[in-house]
């Protein structure tokens, strides 16, 4: 649900690492991540070759990415989005080309994972210029120019005016064509993520007592994510009346014995998130807890069993609002019952293209990675999620983790 590259401070749940108290450590886990292979050259060269692929099949002469996951996913250079433009433009054949400001060209050569291309321009200078004579130089000026779907406006309307005789196009057919699947080392790094993430949380519910805030479960977590080797900046702890709200409340909260505890976080491990949620209740869940719990789990089965290989994404979502229909949640999107899609894609990104929702048709394939978390919602009340992510096999869909099975 939530998304990792946010520190969330909703209902209090989200903390800067320093202000973490002494007693969230956790000296007794050990990292569990060391021997888990990261993503290295070879990785990104067979990613720009498969890209390359997908552009000649499209008919598109290059594509443009700005900084962000997807230009770590090309390039392995790991840079933040500002004012200045930082890019990277790869076209149909040769080498990629980094457009970086002259004075942050020895940073980016710290990451960058491929052979490319460095250009760089001074402040008085465009960085679109840069970018349209690259293109011109290798023959593509009035070639198709797939511009990556997070791209901002004044870049992509920058090279518009400089190469008018270039059509611009979406490169989602390359960018999501490559990211979309994941090979077998994403998959690694995604499992040791949730399997970070899995004992991160069992660690925190074990020394969770009453009267703890949101921030003093998320720094139990935080500090056992840390210890067990992954990377964690928060997450969404939901307590009481402000699990009945998917993002949660910014009212005051506080652990109660038999009221509703909701924990949706997550982690990274080589540039991989993991995503998961649970629900519990301390000291004996009530009847109506237990039913709703029941009701979730059955909703995430059912997503499970619909996630065939070639079927719409969004039909996962039709399987579960269906089910929840019949049990008297919705119609729809409506309250009580689920107000989000069941689930969305995950890979460098806790949150990626496609989702588990209705209408879309993208058919589900191998390598494919997805949340399973079709949580209900009574407002006033309470909410229960259950979350964890698969990945499509030849053989159909696999956890990353195993669902939770009791609320207590």
């Amino acid at each position: 649900m939530i998304n990792r590259r946010q520190i969330l401070a909703t209902g209090g749940a989200g903390l800067a690492l320093a202000a973490f108290p002494a007693w969230a450590a956790a000296p007794e886990l050990a990292s569990i991540t060391g021997d888990v292979p990261r993503i290295g050259p070879a990785d990104r060269a067979a990613r720009i070759a498969k890209a390359q692929g997908l552009m000649r099949r499209a008919g598109i002469g290059a594509i443009l990415i700005e900084a962000g996951s997807s230009l770590d996913y090309f390039t392995g250079v790991q840079w933040w989005r500002s004012e200045r433009l930082t890019c990277v433009v790869i076209p149909v054949e040769g080498t990629p080309c980094i457009v970086t400001p002259f004075f942050e060209e020895p940073s980016i050569h710290e990451t960058l994972g491929v052979s490319a291309d460095v250009k760089v321009w001074q402040e008085d200078e465009s960085p679109v210029a840069l970018v349209a004579a690259f293109l011109k130089s290798r023959g593509l000026a009035k070639r198709p120019i797939g511009i990556e779907e997070t791209v901002r406006y004044f870049a992509s309307d920058g090279l518009a005016h400089a190469l008018p005789a270039a059509k611009l196009v979406s490169a989602n057919p390359v960018v999501r064509g490559c990211r979309m699947i994941k090979t077998s080392a994403e998959i690694a790094l995604m499992q040791a993520a949730s399997d970070v993430t899995v004992r991160a949380i069992n660690h925190a519910i074990a020394r969770t007592e009453v009267g703890m805030t949101p921030a003093d479960i998320t720094a139990l977590i935080v500090a056992a994510t840390k210890a067990l080797g992954g990377e964690a900046d928060g997450g969404l702890v939901l307590l009481g009346e402000a699990s009945a709200y998917p993002h949660g409340s910014h009212k005051p909260q506080h652990v109660v014995k038999q009221e509703i505890i909701l924990i949706d976080c997550g982690c990274s491990v080589g540039g991989y998130q993991s995503d998961i949620s649970r629900t519990f209740v301390l000291g004996g869940a009530n009847t109506e807890q237990r039913k709703v719990f029941g009701q979730v789990q059955e909703g995430q089965r059912i997503a499970f069993a619909a996630a065939k290989l070639g079927a719409a994404a969004g039909s996962v979502d039709d399987a579960v609002r269906g089910a929840y229909e019949r049990m008297g949640y919705g119609p729809r999107y409506k309250l009580p019952g689920t107000p989000h899609r069941t689930g969305h894609g995950i890979g460098m990104d806790g949150h990626e293209p496609v989702n588990l929702v209705h209408g879309e048709t993208t058919p589900l394939a191998p390598g494919m990675c997805f949340s399973n978390e079709p949580g209900i919602y009574a407002p006033g009340k309470f909410g229960v999620r259950i979350e964890d992510c698969f990945h499509m096999t030849e053989a159909g869909p696999k956890w990353f983790s195993e669902p939770q099975r009791s609320i207590e």
